[in-house]
């Protein structure tokens, strides 16, 4: 955040991190609350460096209110849709999220620890065949957040004891 302007509504900094870029933002409203919870998978960015950083970027500026068409519009629809669905927001607020990450091409799943912003701290990837290996934040050259306002999910949430399980089964990946 940065200014304030006649109406009471501060600018905030705010990026949709894809996992491999990013798109960025100043966002004026009333607060980061309202940006999160009008906009689906957006963060609004507070460390100071970063804020200071930003404004050398000459970014659009957008009023979370505008009319659409806008640079938020798609992530408001979005967000809109998600509002009135069973488990809208109930995985917001806890300091870990544990999730089930549904089967890949060849069977796998993944277990994820999440934090309080939605980025994975840890994950164990389970194969096919049973085999386990565990990774962490230095293991991904990518790690963007989960928006846990997002139901979806709600379905996939597990509990601590099962991930710490399979956590401690599992073989780093550094021992291929």
């Amino acid at each position: 955040m940065s200014q304030t302007d006649e109406v009471g509504k501060t600018r905030y900094l705010v990026l949709h991190d894809y996992g491999m870029g990013g798109l960025w933002w100043w966002v004026w409203a009333s607060s980061a609350e309202e940006i999160v919870s009008s906009c689906a998978e957006v963060e609004v960015i507070t460390d100071p460096d970063a804020v200071r950083r930003a404004e050398t970027w000459g970014l659009e500026e957008v009023h979370l209110d505008a009319p659409d068409p806008n640079p938020l519009s798609s992530l408001r629809a979005q967000r809109a849709a998600q509002h009135g669905q069973p488990g809208f927001g109930v995985l917001v607020g806890r300091n870990r999220v544990y999730l089930r990450w549904p089967g890949g091409e060849e069977g796998e799943v993944f277990l994820m620890e999440l934090g309080p912003d939605g980025r994975r701290l840890r994950q164990v990837e389970i194969g096919a065949d049973g085999g386990a290996v565990k990774t962490g934040v230095e293991d991904w050259p990518f790690n963007p957040p989960f928006d846990l306002h997002d139901p979806q999910y709600v379905a996939m949430a597990i509990g601590r004891d099962e991930f710490e399980g399979s956590w401690e089964r599992a073989r780093p990946e550094s021992e291929g």
